[in-house]
């Protein structure tokens, strides 16, 4: 079985300190930007024309470039250590003229830009919607096929491939975050909280996941997912723990309210050795 993840030759490596969010204004640019202003040098992407600007002041250097302007976004690109690219589309009902503009098209560009800058890594936003179509019963693995259940998912399925292409064949770090239903705690805690009970990625999680990203210096291509540590987990994120050390602090079931009082962490078993049950081991120590 082929891996979802690749190591880069040993080499000195260099902390990066300057980072391009595209898509800055959006929810996760938004959080993201607000989190890293301290610790990076920052330059935040917005559309032009748009009115997102003044959410973003003080983060960082804002410019406009859309992504559709390939000589822009080398611009943008230049001087940049990371790219974080989270522009595009990011409705599952998008029609497909709009997808293959925006996360097709855009995609190509934001990497070919990277590249043409001298970039050293880029992270690119997948979805949990790459995968979507498996049955609801299934946990997926990075390992297993794309399986998407729409076209935008389509659309992340090309974004995965083409990280791919570019780390392995061009030589460019390339890391894709699956990334499930990034809410905050109090929409986990409402009613509608029960609808992402297996997908819950709450702000910090999914931030802390980035940041480890940023940091890495060991990977020329991973797969993640992008989830908190639900006591279900519709994706499996054992390689982001083992890979870059990722460990995050949220669980649907305990910010619920309707879920807390289940203590379903105590009450469902895991079925080993350690549910105090004494282990076959005993007799021979």
């Amino acid at each position: 079985m082929s891996l979802s993840f690749a190591f880069r030759p040993p080499a000195p490596g260099r902390k990066p300190s300057t980072v391009l969010i595209t898509g800055a204004a959006g929810r996760i640019g938004l959080e993201l930007s607000r989190a890293l202003r301290d610790d990076f040098q920052l330059r935040l992407m917005l559309r032009p024309g748009g009115s997102e600007e003044p959410e973003l002041c003080g983060f960082g250097e804002v410019v406009e470039v859309d992504l559709e302007d390939l000589e822009g976004l080398k611009k943008a690109c230049h001087g940049m250590d990371v790219v974080v690219h989270l522009a595009g589309d990011p409705d599952p009902s998008a029609a497909w003229s709009s997808l293959l503009q925006s996360n097709i098209i855009g995609t190509y560009h934001v990497l070919v830009a990277a590249k043409s800058a001298g970039c050293d890594k880029v992270i690119l936003a997948s979805s949990i919607h790459a995968v979507s179509g498996y049955p609801r019963d299934v946990q997926v693995k990075t390992t297993d096929p794309v399986n998407p259940g729409d076209l935008y998912g389509v659309s992340k399925c090309f974004l995965e491939a083409l990280g791919r292409y570019f780390s392995t064949q061009e030589g460019l770090p390339v890391i894709a975050l699956r990334i499930a239903a990034f809410q905050p705690l109090e929409t986990a805690r409402a009613d509608k909280g029960l609808t992402m009970l297996d997908a819950f990625v709450s702000w910090r999680d999914l931030i802390e996941l980035i940041r480890l990203c940023i940091e890495d210096q060991r990977l020329q291509f991973a797969l993640f997912h992008g989830l908190s540590d639900n006591r279900f987990k519709r994706l499996d994120i054992s390689d982001a723990r083992e890979l870059l050390g990722f460990a995050p602090q949220d669980d649907l079931t305990e910010e619920n309210p309707k879920l807390a009082p289940l203590n379903l962490d105590e009450t469902v078993r895991a079925h080993s050795q350690k549910d105090g049950q004494d282990s076959g081991i005993r007799e021979d120590l």
